[in-house]
């Protein structure tokens, strides 16, 4: 298990390879794309962005509400592919790592690549254990979305794997490769 500690900054990045379980620890944003839209609009309109994306995390959640006692309600994962068409210019600008479940366009990977960024996935349906990890959640920016406003977290020990690394290897790819050569080895 590697731990690691934000910011994530590309000398982080380039140690880890697609496959790798980390623990993420510091501070990260999260946004889904009611909220990447917005961003992309305020980038467009040469307008200053709710947090320094430079070496930041988003993690694409919309989180339930949080129960009384609690800092964060459930959060797991949203699907990454809604955020594709965004991805690309937030990385350019600086992000470089992105939480989420499935697979990205080849537009998103060819930008981790040439940014030197990851894609981490969170594993769905564990939203419960996710919320456990967050130490902290302030709304930040476009409160008027809701779950999906832009919060800042806390967390601490935070499980994701590396899916694609800056080398652009993709977890997906390798994973059902693997697994479709051990079904061949393996006939019943």
């Amino acid at each position: 298990m590697i731990h690691l500690q934000t910011p994530l900054t590309s000398d982080k990045l380039t140690n880890l390879k697609s496959g790798d379980q980390v623990l993420l620890s510091g501070t990260i944003y999260t946004g889904r794309d009611a909220a990447h839209a917005r961003l992309v609009k305020l980038i467009d309109n040469n307008e200053e962005l709710p947090f320094d994306i430079k070496d930041a995390t988003i993690f694409y959640v919309g989180p339930t509400p949080t129960k009384p006692g609690e800092v964060f309600g459930s959060g797991g994962p949203t699907t990454s592919y809604r955020m594709d068409s965004f991805a690309p210019k937030l990385i350019s600008l600086g992000l470089k790592t992105m939480i989420g479940k499935g697979d990205r366009s080849q537009e998103v990977k060819d930008a981790i690549v040439k940014y030197q960024g990851v894609y981490f996935g969170a594993i769905g349906g564990t939203g419960a254990l996710i919320g456990n990890c967050v130490l902290s959640s302030t709304v930040i920016a476009f409160e008027d979305l809701g779950p999906e406003a832009i919060r800042r977290l806390e967390v601490k020990d935070m499980p994701l794997v590396v899916i694609n690394d800056t080398y652009g290897n993709d977890q997906y790819q390798s994973g059902k490769k693997q697994y479709l050569e051990f079904k061949e080895k393996n006939k019943c």
